[in-house]
């Protein structure tokens, strides 16, 4: 089966399974996958896409196979000034998953004592990571020359 199309809001439609991806698994433009139930698929798109939770892959059988995110391994931040920590992770485009009381970001060694230095608290955790999006919220964050 191929999909050369992606659904970022499916509703209403026949679907035939899921897939369990990570976060970086979830940027994608062509990859033979497996879904959670073992179909085999060819994503052939014709850009890269970066996908969320609940998209799906839409086959030429005209079904769906729908998207999941993976527990990966993260660094928890929490923090009684998490602006200045978000601030500090924005510029250096790391992608950040920004909830109320908390932050989630990749495990990252050098990261995590930058945190700790900022008056940070970090805990490992394995979770769901669905950063926000690039500029405007809009796909990835992508370095840029200076």
């Amino acid at each position: 089966m191929i999909t050369e199309k992606i659904i970022f809001h499916p509703k209403n439609c026949k679907v035939k399974d899921t897939i369990t991806l990570s976060y970086n698994q979830r940027f994608i433009r062509r990859k033979k996958l497996v879904s959670d139930n073992k179909i085999e698929f060819l994503v052939n798109l014709p850009e890269t896409v970066s996908l969320n939770k609940n998209n799906g892959f839409l086959l030429d059988d005209d079904s769906i196979i729908i998207i999941k995110c993976k527990k990966e391994e993260l660094l928890e931040i929490i923090s009684e000034n998490l602006m200045k920590i978000i601030w500090h992770i924005g510029n250096r485009h790391i992608p950040c998953q920004i909830e109320k009381d908390r932050l989630l970001i990749q495990h990252d060694k050098v990261i995590e004592k930058l945190i700790i230095k900022l008056g940070g608290h970090v805990r490992k955790i394995k979770d769901e990571f669905d950063p926000e999006g690039g500029a405007y919220g809009l796909g990835r964050t992508h370095g840029h020359k200076h």
